[in-house]
């Protein structure tokens, strides 16, 4: 073998294991920005920057996207496009979210002997693949309208990764008991392969059914997302007015959902419709009855305490008693007290699922900086601000959809609210128009925007989670498997604007 130079060394170092091709892309990047910003000005380079974090995204399989997005969004600071005061800001703004993911992740991992008990039991008791994806469905928007969309998603996340991992120890020739990676397909006997393959399309349907899910719960209450808290602070709405003020959009949309749910179960187009798979089905029956055998008295108080962690968990998100973030501490001190996890090693696995996406997502506000800084949605919220009535609520809508699918709904919804209130405040909008513009701003970045993992932070959690790459989801998956929501539901929330 030849030897190699130190220059081989930084150029195999350099995104590690990613493809050649991808390394040159992502230099390439790095190496036109600056020259944008000289020749076509920070405006276009912006809007270039934007579409190459995208990029990035739709690659998470390939590499992780902190670091090549990381690295985009650092140039774009070196070269003017924002300022690392501009970054502290918009993460000092989105402060509950970072906290959220922080510790509410790690809270959930600390339940998921009961959530896996939980969902076990639904999984093997309803066997109607249409009927179970209904459930999941409306189990995560019922979730996600007094919890929120990030939990919920990090409880699904947790449940599917479990099912995986104990059909993929038994596809590899091990017992339950054994240790196993779940990443590596190498000890997969060759009879279970396509098994394994059909339970993978059987999660990722089911993980998209309840992501969307998540969306169609998020849009009706003030807790569901974090925009729709800072919509209803400006707007001064209670829970229950919040409720009803989006009512009127969100409730046909959420039937509507679920009836997309199930047309896409029974004709089984966009990658929904695979069943689970009887051999797979025996395998989690025999896991359960195996673990129900061997569960003592301990083990059956630490299901007992996780529940009632549970509990605490819905009533204290239910009624807003403190912020997600905190809930999530309280969580995690609840569930590792009550069963007895007291090793520092022990807790720490909590958070290896959480920090790096928090980290990524930090990122992702310096290139929401950059488009703040640059104005680059500044065109299309003057452009609609030229119209009036239902024509100028619609364009809203449209807009908030658009601009959230490629950037961040948060983002979106903040930028718009703002401008809003500016105009209310001055006098240019009576209340009701006010009232009506708010409703069009939450509904436009809260159902739209499931037509990119990027739109919604649980939607990108669930992209860039450790779940992804073992059930093959990957960013264009998503993309074609959320289309018919995306089409279904922007569709009614539109006409439910223009026409209730």
């Amino acid at each position: 073998m030849s030897a190699r130079t130190m220059g081989d060394a930084f150029r195999l170092n350099f995104l590690g294991h990613s493809p050649v091709w991808y390394k040159l892309t992502i230099v390439g990047f790095l190496i036109v920005n600056p020259i944008l910003v000289t020749t076509v000005g920070p405006f276009i380079a912006g809007w270039v920057l934007v579409l190459q974090f995208i990029f990035t995204l739709a690659m998470a399989l390939k590499c992780y996207p902190l670091q090549p997005g990381g690295l985009l969004a650092i140039e774009a600071i070196v070269i003017g496009m924002a300022t690392p005061e501009m970054v502290f800001h918009e993460a000092e703004v989105n402060f509950p979210v970072i906290m959220l993911l922080m510790f509410m992740v790690a809270g959930i991992y600390f339940l998921r002997e009961m959530l896996l008990f939980t969902f076990t039991k639904i999984l093997l008791g309803v066997r109607s693949k249409v009927l179970l994806s209904m459930m999941f469905s409306f189990a995560a928007a019922f979730l996600s309208a007094f919890l929120d969309a990030l939990t919920v998603t990090a409880v699904i996340i947790t449940v599917a990764a479990g099912f995986y991992s104990v059909y993929h120890k038994v596809a590899s020739g091990k017992s339950f008991h054994h240790d196993h990676d779940a990443g590596s397909d190498e000890e997969v006997i060759e009879l279970h392969r396509s098994d394994l393959e059909q339970f993978r399309a059987f999660l990722r349907s089911l993980m998209m059914h309840a992501a969307v899910g998540t969306a169609l719960g998020g849009v009706t209450t003030l807790v569901g997302e974090p925009q729709n808290l800072l919509i209803a602070e400006i707007m001064d709405w209670e829970f229950v007015t919040f409720f009803l003020n989006m009512a009127h959009i969100s409730m046909p949309v959420l039937v509507v959902g679920l009836i997309t749910c199930m047309l896409l179960e029974v004709f089984k187009v966009f990658g929904y419709g695979a069943p689970l798979n009887d051999k797979v089905r025996t395998v989690l029956q025999d896991y359960d009855d195996q673990m129900s055998a061997k569960r003592s008295k301990e083990d059956k108080a630490v299901l007992v305490s996780q529940g009632i962690v549970a509990i605490v968990l819905v009533l204290a998100l239910g009624l807003h008693l403190a912020e997600p973030g905190v809930v999530g501490l309280l969580v995690i001190v609840l569930a590792t007290a009550l069963a007895g996890v007291t090793e520092e090693h022990r807790i720490g696995h909590a958070f290896e699922e959480a920090l790096p996406f928090t980290a990524l997502l930090v990122v992702f506000f310096a290139v929401v900086a950059v488009i703040d800084n640059q104005g680059l949605f500044a065109p299309v919220i003057d452009w609609v601000m030229t119209f009036e009535g239902k024509t100028q609520a619609a364009l809203f809508y449209i807009a908030n959809g658009v601009l959230s699918m490629i950037s961040d709904n948060v983002f979106v919804a903040t930028v718009y609210i703002t401008e809003v209130q500016e105009l209310f405040l001055n006098g240019e909008l009576t209340r009701d128009q006010f009232d009506a513009l708010a409703v069009s701003i939450n509904t436009g970045t809260n159902i739209p925007s499931v037509a990119t993992p990027n739109g919604q932070a649980a939607f990108l959690f669930l992209l860039t989670s450790a779940l992804a790459p073992l059930i093959r989801l990957s960013y264009g998956r998503m993309v074609v498997m959320a289309l018919p929501y995306t089409v279904t539901m922007s569709i009614t929330g539109l006409a439910a604007l223009w026409y209730l």
